[in-house]
């Protein structure tokens, strides 16, 4: 009976766990075609656009508890949560042929965000690669409600 009792529960956690897999496999599978789709930026050309004051708009679409962790400054920059982009940007950017950039905590909100942006025909949306940790991670400034901050590398 314990034999029998331990292979149901061995099947069932091994049916559970594929199944998880697969959740997984499709979620990078979706990922992957939305980062093809909308491209991504590297943090230093995003940061050489805000530098140049070139026309750019930064969408944050973080939800509002994790904009604590900072923003990217910019001329334009909006924060619109992924759940209600499709339902407010058309408010905020009205030109279809601006370049949006997207960014979530580590890119994968803000390559969705991004594909959706192109399928509402924002022709020139793309996402920042590797969201915000990436920005941070280059030495670039976030601003928090402290002020603004540079993550540094300590001396080994």
């Amino acid at each position: 009976m314990k034999k029998r009792l331990l292979n149901i529960v061995t099947l069932i956690a091994l049916t559970s766990t594929s199944t998880l897999m697969a959740g997984f496999a499709n979620t990078d599978k979706l990922l992957a075609s939305a980062k093809k789709e909308a491209g991504e930026m590297d943090p230093i050309k995003l940061k050489v656009l805000i530098d140049k004051e070139e026309p750019v708009v930064v969408l944050d679409v973080r939800e509002s508890e994790q904009r604590s962790e900072g923003e990217i400054y910019a001329d334009e920059s909006y924060a619109i949560t992924r759940g209600n982009l499709e339902f407010v940007i058309g408010n905020k950017v009205k030109d279809k042929n601006a370049i949006i950039v997207t960014y979530c905590r580590s890119g994968g909100r803000g390559a969705l965000a991004a594909q959706q942006l192109r399928h509402l025909g924002y022709n020139n949306a793309t996402n920042l690669k590797g969201g915000l940790k990436a920005w941070a991670k280059s030495g670039y400034p976030v601003e928090t409600g402290l002020g603004t901050v540079i993550i540094t590398k300590e001396a080994e």
